[in-house]
C-alpha cells in the first residue's frame, strides 16, 4: 500500500534533535506522519540527548511506500552513508521525483548517494567543500529549492525549511 502522506528518516545516535523534531512536529501540523529508520529496533539519542525510538529498520523500508525523505543532521548522517541500503533508498527517492529533503551534515548521504550532480544545495558550512566536489552548486541561503531537493543550513534556518517541505509536498 502506498503511504501517501508518510515521509521516511533515517536515524542513529548522534542525529542532531532539532532537525529531526522540529520538521516532524511541522510535518504533523500539516497531516503528515514520519517513519524512524534505523539498522536496529531501537530508541537512539541525539547530539542534545533526547530519544527517538525507530519504527523501522533501514533494511525493510521502500521509497514506494512514502512520499518523501528526510535526513536531519549531526553525526548520524556520516555513520549511515557507509550503509548501502541507505544510499540506493536516497537515490530512489531522487529518482522517482519525491521529496528529499536534507539539513546541516545531512547532505553527506545526499553527497554519498551521487545525487547532487548539477542541483543548487545548501548546509552547514562545514560541509561546503564536501557538497562543490560532488558537483554540487553552493548557495549560502535558508533554505534551497531545485526540483525535488530541498536543503537547508543549520537548525536557525528550520522555519524556512519546515516550510519549504509543507510546500513541495501539498504541490506534489
Amino acid at each position: 500500500m502506498v503511504m501517501q502522506r508518510t515521509l521516511l528518516t533515517f536515524l542513529d545516535d548522534l542525529y542532531e534533535d532539532l532537525e529531526l523534531w522540529y520538521p516532524r512536529l511541522r510535518l504533523e501540523e500539516a497531516r503528515y506522519t514520519l517513519r524512524l529508520a534505523a539498522l536496529e529496533l531501537k530508541t537512539y539519542k541525539g547530539k542534545h540527548g533526547y530519544p527517538a525510538k525507530a519504527d523501522l529498520l533501514i533494511g525493510d523500508s521502500r521509497s514506494v511506500d512514502f512520499c518523501g525523505l528526510l535526513i536531519p543532521g549531526g553525526f548520524m548522517p556520516d555513520k549511515l552513508r557507509r550503509e548501502a541500503k541507505v544510499l540506493s533508498l536516497t537515490r530512489e527517492f531522487f529518482e522517482q521525483g519525491k521529496l528529499v529533503a536534507f539539513i546541516c551534515h545531512g547532505g553527506w548521504i545526499t553527497i554519498s548517494a551521487k545525487i547532487l550532480d548539477g542541483k543548487r544545495a545548501t548546509g552547514s558550512l562545514g560541509i561546503k567543500d564536501d557538497l562543490e566536489n560532488a558537483d554540487a552548486i553552493w548557495v549560502n541561503e535558508p533554505v534551497v529549492v531545485d526540483g525535488n531537493l530541498i536543503s537547508s543550513r543549520t537548525p536557525v534556518d528550520l522555519p524556512a525549511f519546515g516550510k519549504a517541505m509543507v510546500d513541495f509536498l501539498k504541490r506534489s
